[in-house]
């Protein structure tokens, strides 16, 4: 759930330097009903799609590598552009770039919804990530250009609430229309909000740009990374089916690793770079960024494997599957504000490191439950401990990056932050997926070895290790020893869910250990930035 959780910057990227033009009162309903729309239909795509994976794996007889890129597909597009979109909107128009965002993101989910093949659907999605890099930071913009001094702090509350709440409904709401009607329909969801929000816009939201400053983009930068980033995580997704050896996975590693070298040269060159070099000599700018790509690559590489557990091995309704992390969003929402008076007391420092150790907690608490294992006593601790965690690091590490540079640069700020979030999720994904695929093979080896099947059986299930839980069981086989397969199967991916929590966990533990290293604030300092 590479998307589940909002950056711990989103928020701010609304504080980015913009020229404020006050709205009229009778406008600020309509442009805070618009932001809130355009945003949660990315927020509701993010949420939802992974709970319809092992649907549409079943309808496109795809594999886990193939669902692997209609996440990573997304999420590379939305990380990659995620900064250059932000610029568009201060160089064009906020509410220009907003509305091309949402009519993009729109007709991406319609073709999402019709796709005929993995294939279509996995471009469709990229298409939809490059939507949500000009509608997300387009949305927030808005708010920022529209609404000054206690009505924007009002504003800022109101969208973050309904965002929230938008995030816990999505995935309940989307696993009871992929069980009533398709999972094509949790993309069509997306086209009433998208008409309803283009409406608004042209009607009742002010125009606004930036006009001050260097108005160059840094698409150079952009296409670097973009390309960098594609041909890495190539690499690492199709590892698991082709191996480190094979020619087009060095390839691709080696050539990702080269444009992101190319890249990180030209940030330090460019005149006006979507990545500035320069803010990371703040050693807890640096320390809270290192720290988010850490928790942030455990929070979206494991999620992603929960909602496959839940119902391929678990046997979940799609709706239940969905409400398994609604406890995990309530309490990141209703904690928020008790979390961020952590800072006032503590400082920043002791909450990032108390909240990833207890994240860590979390995630070793997801490798308990086996096959038939209960919700509530099982998963629910889990989903508990790991709110809580996210809970206590969120909005101390929003502080410090927004605290370690300067006033008129906290918008490049959040939105790197933003970027090294959705980009640890990118990369934990393809990387995750290794370890499951690893520990799956030579799980299903091991226990094959030890009952009497044919040849033949063997062969099939060595071709469909590839989808993991969703392996086809020939039909020939007596019900006795299919079901002795099936066990077999899901006894295994549980094993590679158990490492792949386990992993997670160490990530977690490896984020409070940044902290303690490289980020210095205590209380008193807060206090007097």
């Amino acid at each position: 759930m590479a998307n589940f959780v909002q950056s711990p910057c989103d928020q701010a990227i609304i504080r980015a330097g913009a020229t404020a033009v006050p709205c009229a009162k009778s406008s600020a309903p309509w442009i805070l009903a618009a932001t809130i729309l355009g945003s949660s239909m990315a927020f509701i795509d993010g949420t939802v799609v992974n709970v319809a994976l092992p649907a549409l794996q079943w309808s496109l007889k795809a594999t886990v590598v193939d669902v692997q890129w209609v996440v990573e597909a997304y999420s590379l597009l939305l990380a990659s552009f995620l900064l250059v979109g932000g610029s568009l909107g201060d160089h064009y128009g906020r509410r220009r770039i907003f509305i091309v965002g949402v009519v993009l993101f729109s007709v991406a989910s319609l073709w999402c919804g019709f796709a005929t093949s993995i294939g279509q659907l996995i471009l469709a999605r990229a298409v939809q990530g490059a939507g949500g890099a000009l509608l997300v930071p387009g949305s927030l913009a808005i708010i920022s250009a529209s609404f000054t001094g206690r009505d924007r702090g009002h504003a800022i509350g109101v969208w973050s609430g309904s965002t929230a709440i938008t995030a816990a409904i999505g995935p309940v709401l989307g696993g009871w229309l992929i069980e009533r009607i398709s999972w094509r329909a949790v993309f069509f969801i997306n086209l009433p909000l998208g008409l309803i929000v283009l409406f608004i816009s042209f009607c009742c939201v002010p125009e606004s740009r930036d006009k001050s400053g260097d108005k160059r983009l840094d698409w150079l930068g952009a296409a670097l990374a973009t390309i960098g980033l594609t041909f890495l995580v190539y690499g690492l997704i199709e590892s698991s089916r082709l191996g480190f050896g094979h020619p087009a996975v060095l390839t691709a590693l080696i050539t990702g690793s080269v444009f992101l070298v190319l890249f990180v040269y030209w940030e330090g060159r460019a005149r006006n770079p979507m990545l500035p070099l320069a803010l990371f000599r703040s050693q807890d700018f640096a320390g809270a960024n290192l720290l988010t790509l850490f928790l942030y690559s455990a929070l979206g590489g494991t999620l992603f494997f929960l909602p496959l557990n839940l119902i391929q091995v678990q046997g979940y309704t799609a709706t239940a599957a969905g409400a398994a992390l609604l406890p995990f969003i309530l309490i990141m929402f209703f904690l928020s504000r008790w979390s961020g008076g952590l800072v006032a007391r503590y400082g920043a420092k002791l909450p990032l490191i108390v909240g990833p150790i207890i994240a860590a907690v979390g995630f070793a608490l997801f490798a308990i439950p086996g096959v038939g294992a209960d919700y509530w006593s099982r998963f629910f601790p889990a989903v508990v401990v790991l709110g809580l965690g996210m809970a206590v690091s969120v909005a101390p590490l929003t502080t410090t990056v927004m605290s370690a540079v300067p006033a008129n640069r906290v918008g490049i700020a959040s939105g790197i932050n933003n970027a090294v979030s959705r980009t640890a999720a990118l990369l934990a994904i393809a990387a995750l997926g290794i370890v499951m695929l690893h520990v799956f093979s030579r799980s299903i080896d091991s226990r094959l070895s030890s009952l009497e099947v044919s040849p033949e059986v063997r062969h099939s299930l060595d071709d469909q290790r590839i989808n993991l839980a969703a392996a086809a069981i020939p039909q020939d086989i007596e019900p006795p020893t299919r079901q002795v397969l099936k066990q077999a199967i899901n006894e295994s991916f549980v094993k590679g869910f158990r490492r792949v929590m386990l992993v997670g966990a160490a990530l977690a533990l490896t984020s409070g250990i940044t902290s303690l290293l490289l980020i210095k604030g205590d209380a008193k300092s807060f206090q007097r930035r």
